[in-house]
């Protein structure tokens, strides 16, 4: 097992051999053409992006710029998906996004680490552990998902927050790390933020 193999198997590698540099490279050339690219050119940023990413589906999908990514080809996520300025994602590991996903700006999506331990850490081995995150997914800005964690279905997850641990469906968690505060219920439905109700009736 070479250590592409490795690394796709959530095992120890090293992330200089096997033409792992040259993959982190070309990726990096496309990032690098998707950032600058005027943000006019729409229907070509987002051919790009699906270039860029492993797989997607059909519908809606924009990353602003900038957006960053290790390999690309290990991020998967389904249609009506918005990540918003500064999105990063250290796809070492495999990443999955359910469909209707939508996040603030910086957040990072963090698949990869390093052995805790100095000596094995100097080594230079690392290592990606997958993540997975569920269907009608909101993430705030600044938060840090950790290799690893699974977000269940119909989460919200608060600004700032970094996920250490997996999240069940249907709730609200916040924190460093992130807890669970509530469940989500369907008198949530009739409030846009708070206690503030809609003054509008095409909101259901």
């Amino acid at each position: 097992m070479d250590n592409k193999e490795r690394m796709l198997a959530n095992l120890p590698y090293k992330s200089w051999m096997d033409g792992l540099n040259e993959e982190r490279m070309e990726c990096k050339k496309k990032l690098y053409e998707y950032n600058n690219m005027h943000p006019e050119k729409q229907t070509e940023r987002e051919k790009l992006l699906r270039e860029i990413l492993g797989k997607t589906k059909e519908g809606y999908l924009c990353i602003e710029s900038p957006f960053h990514c290790d390999y690309g080809y290990n991020i998967e996520v389904g249609t009506d998906f918005f990540a918003n300025y500064n999105f990063i994602v250290l796809d070492v590991g495999k990443v999955k996004i359910g469909d209707h996903f939508m996040c603030g700006p910086n957040v990072q999506i963090c698949t990869a680490g390093h052995p805790i331990h100095p000596e094995s850490r100097n080594s230079g081995y690392e290592y990606g552990i997958d993540i997975t995150i569920g269907e009608n997914v909101w993430i705030g800005g600044n938060v840090l998902v950790c290799p690893g964690v699974t977000i269940g279905n119909n989460v919200v997850i608060g600004g700032g927050s970094v996920v250490t641990k997996d999240i069940p469906d249907n709730v609200v968690a916040v924190g460093n790390p992130c807890r669970v505060l509530r469940e989500i219920t369907e008198e949530d439905r009739h409030y846009y933020f708070r206690d503030r109700k809609f003054d509008v009736d095409d909101y259901m």
